[in-house]
Protein backbone atom coordinates (compact mmCIF):
# COMPACT_ATOMS: atom_id res chain seq x y z
CA UNK A 1 0.00 0.00 0.00
CA UNK A 2 2.54 2.58 -1.17
CA UNK A 3 -0.01 5.20 -2.30
CA UNK A 4 2.67 6.98 -4.33
CA UNK A 5 0.23 8.78 -6.67
CA UNK A 6 -1.85 10.06 -3.74
CA UNK A 7 1.23 11.22 -1.83
CA UNK A 8 2.70 12.98 -4.88
CA UNK A 9 -0.59 14.75 -5.60
CA UNK A 10 -0.85 15.91 -1.98
CA UNK A 11 2.64 17.43 -1.99
CA UNK A 12 1.69 19.43 -5.11
CA UNK A 13 -1.52 20.80 -3.53
CA UNK A 14 -1.99 24.55 -3.06
CA UNK A 15 -2.85 25.95 0.38
CA UNK A 16 -5.40 28.70 0.95
CA UNK A 17 -6.19 30.50 4.19
CA UNK A 18 -9.68 30.26 5.68
CA UNK A 19 -9.25 32.53 8.66
CA UNK A 20 -6.41 30.96 10.61
CA UNK A 21 -6.96 27.56 9.00
CA UNK A 22 -4.54 26.37 6.28
CA UNK A 23 -6.89 24.64 3.83
CA UNK A 24 -5.37 22.08 1.45
CA UNK A 25 -6.96 22.20 -2.02
CA UNK A 26 -6.74 18.66 -3.42
CA UNK A 27 -8.69 16.74 -6.06
CA UNK A 28 -9.93 14.08 -3.60
CA UNK A 29 -11.05 16.66 -1.05
CA UNK A 30 -12.30 19.40 -3.38
CA UNK A 31 -12.71 17.92 -6.86
CA UNK A 32 -10.35 20.52 -8.31
CA UNK A 33 -8.39 20.98 -10.40
CA UNK A 34 -9.52 17.47 -11.51
CA UNK A 35 -9.60 14.00 -9.99
CA UNK A 36 -6.94 11.75 -11.51
CA UNK A 37 -8.41 8.24 -11.93
CA UNK A 38 -5.03 6.76 -10.95
CA UNK A 39 -5.22 8.54 -7.56
CA UNK A 40 -8.86 7.54 -7.09
CA UNK A 41 -8.26 3.88 -7.97
CA UNK A 42 -5.11 3.69 -5.84
CA UNK A 43 -6.90 5.28 -2.87
CA UNK A 44 -10.00 3.09 -3.03
CA UNK A 45 -7.91 -0.06 -3.54
CA UNK A 46 -6.09 0.78 -0.31
CA UNK A 47 -9.39 1.52 1.47
CA UNK A 48 -10.77 -1.85 0.32
CA UNK A 49 -7.60 -3.53 1.58
CA UNK A 50 -7.69 -2.05 5.10
CA UNK A 51 -11.46 -1.94 5.57
CA UNK A 52 -13.93 -4.43 7.01
CA UNK A 53 -16.78 -4.48 4.51
CA UNK A 54 -18.92 -7.02 6.36
CA UNK A 55 -21.72 -4.47 6.31
CA UNK A 56 -25.10 -3.75 4.79
CA UNK A 57 -23.85 -0.69 2.95
CA UNK A 58 -21.21 2.00 2.68
CA UNK A 59 -22.07 5.47 3.98
CA UNK A 60 -20.40 8.71 2.96
CA UNK A 61 -20.89 12.43 3.30
CA UNK A 62 -21.68 14.72 0.38
CA UNK A 63 -19.83 15.70 -1.73
CA UNK A 64 -16.28 14.43 -2.00
CA UNK A 65 -16.89 11.13 -0.26
CA UNK A 66 -19.14 10.19 -3.20
CA UNK A 67 -16.37 9.24 -5.69
CA UNK A 68 -14.72 7.11 -2.99
CA UNK A 69 -18.00 5.41 -2.03
CA UNK A 70 -18.89 4.82 -5.68
CA UNK A 71 -15.61 3.09 -6.46
CA UNK A 72 -15.75 1.11 -3.19
CA UNK A 73 -19.32 0.04 -3.96
CA UNK A 74 -18.16 -1.32 -7.31
CA UNK A 75 -15.14 -3.06 -5.70
CA UNK A 76 -17.06 -4.62 -2.79
CA UNK A 77 -20.49 -5.15 -4.31
CA UNK A 78 -22.01 -3.18 -1.40
CA UNK A 79 -24.55 -0.40 -2.01
CA UNK A 80 -23.83 3.08 -0.70
CA UNK A 81 -25.80 5.82 1.03
CA UNK A 82 -24.98 9.53 0.88
CA UNK A 83 -25.50 11.86 3.84
CA UNK A 84 -26.73 14.97 2.03
CA UNK A 85 -26.38 18.70 2.61
CA UNK A 86 -29.99 19.40 1.71
CA UNK A 87 -33.25 18.39 3.30
CA UNK A 88 -35.60 16.13 1.37
CA UNK A 89 -38.31 15.80 4.01
CA UNK A 90 -38.57 12.03 3.59
CA UNK A 91 -40.10 9.98 6.42
CA UNK A 92 -37.44 9.21 9.03
CA UNK A 93 -35.01 11.85 7.80
CA UNK A 94 -32.50 12.82 10.51
CA UNK A 95 -30.98 16.31 10.61
CA UNK A 96 -27.51 16.74 12.13
CA UNK A 97 -25.21 19.74 12.47
CA UNK A 98 -21.68 19.48 11.10
CA UNK A 99 -19.14 21.92 12.52
CA UNK A 100 -15.63 21.97 11.06
CA UNK A 101 -12.67 24.24 11.58
CA UNK A 102 -13.98 26.64 8.94
CA UNK A 103 -17.75 26.09 8.53
CA UNK A 104 -21.03 24.91 10.05
CA UNK A 105 -23.67 23.08 7.99
CA UNK A 106 -26.75 20.94 8.29
CA UNK A 107 -26.54 17.33 7.08
CA UNK A 108 -29.44 14.98 6.41
CA UNK A 109 -29.52 11.20 6.79
CA UNK A 110 -32.12 9.20 4.85
CA UNK A 111 -32.74 5.52 4.21
CA UNK A 112 -31.11 4.32 7.42
CA UNK A 113 -32.76 2.27 10.15
CA UNK A 114 -31.91 0.72 13.51
CA UNK A 115 -29.87 -2.44 13.17
CA UNK A 116 -28.22 -1.46 9.86
CA UNK A 117 -24.47 -2.14 9.67
CA UNK A 118 -22.47 0.55 7.87
CA UNK A 119 -18.92 1.39 6.88
CA UNK A 120 -18.27 5.13 6.82
CA UNK A 121 -15.85 6.37 4.17
CA UNK A 122 -14.77 9.95 3.62
CA UNK A 123 -12.06 12.02 2.00
CA UNK A 124 -10.43 13.81 4.96
CA UNK A 125 -10.50 14.11 8.73
CA UNK A 126 -9.13 17.32 10.20
CA UNK A 127 -11.14 18.78 13.10
CA UNK A 128 -13.32 15.69 13.50
CA UNK A 129 -16.51 17.76 13.46
CA UNK A 130 -18.14 15.95 10.56
CA UNK A 131 -17.32 12.41 11.67
CA UNK A 132 -18.33 13.18 15.27
CA UNK A 133 -21.74 14.53 14.21
CA UNK A 134 -22.38 11.54 11.93
CA UNK A 135 -21.27 8.90 14.44
CA UNK A 136 -23.35 10.45 17.23
CA UNK A 137 -26.44 10.52 15.02
CA UNK A 138 -25.96 6.93 13.88
CA UNK A 139 -25.52 5.73 17.47
CA UNK A 140 -28.77 7.45 18.47
CA UNK A 141 -30.41 5.74 15.49
CA UNK A 142 -29.00 2.38 16.75
CA UNK A 143 -26.99 1.87 13.58
CA UNK A 144 -23.85 -0.29 13.95
CA UNK A 145 -20.69 1.28 12.59
CA UNK A 146 -18.54 -1.60 11.35
CA UNK A 147 -15.61 0.53 10.23
CA UNK A 148 -14.52 4.11 9.48
CA UNK A 149 -12.02 4.61 6.66
CA UNK A 150 -10.78 8.05 5.66
CA UNK A 151 -8.30 8.73 2.88
CA UNK A 152 -6.41 11.71 4.33
CA UNK A 153 -5.62 12.45 7.97
CA UNK A 154 -4.98 16.13 8.52
CA UNK A 155 -4.91 16.34 12.32
CA UNK A 156 -2.73 15.70 15.32
CA UNK A 157 -5.90 14.95 17.31
CA UNK A 158 -6.89 11.62 15.76
CA UNK A 159 -6.60 9.74 19.07
CA UNK A 160 -8.72 12.41 20.76
CA UNK A 161 -11.36 12.20 18.00
CA UNK A 162 -11.39 8.40 18.30
CA UNK A 163 -11.90 8.63 22.08
CA UNK A 164 -14.71 11.15 21.57
CA UNK A 165 -16.57 8.97 19.05
CA UNK A 166 -15.65 5.66 20.71
CA UNK A 167 -14.46 4.18 17.44
CA UNK A 168 -11.16 3.63 15.61
CA UNK A 169 -10.62 5.65 12.43
CA UNK A 170 -8.48 4.06 9.73
CA UNK A 171 -6.63 6.59 7.58
CA UNK A 172 -4.36 6.03 4.60
CA UNK A 173 -2.06 9.06 4.55
CA UNK A 174 -1.26 11.63 7.22
CA UNK A 175 -0.35 15.17 6.19
CA UNK A 176 0.36 18.53 7.74
CA UNK A 177 1.02 22.00 6.44
CA UNK A 178 4.53 23.30 7.17
CA UNK A 179 5.58 26.74 5.96
CA UNK A 180 2.73 26.86 3.48
CA UNK A 181 3.48 23.44 1.95
CA UNK A 182 1.90 20.01 2.34
CA UNK A 183 4.17 17.48 4.02
CA UNK A 184 3.29 13.77 3.94
CA UNK A 185 4.24 12.16 7.24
Amino acid sequence: MALEALKASLVESPIIKRGEYDYIVHPLTDGIPRVDPVVLIETTAAMAEVGDFDCDYIMTIEALGIPLATELSIRTGKPFNVVRKKMYGLPGEVNITQATGYSKNALFINGVKAGDRVVIVDDVVSTGGTIWALVEALKKMQVRIVDIIIAIERTDKKAEIERKIGQQIKTLVKVEVVNGKVVVL
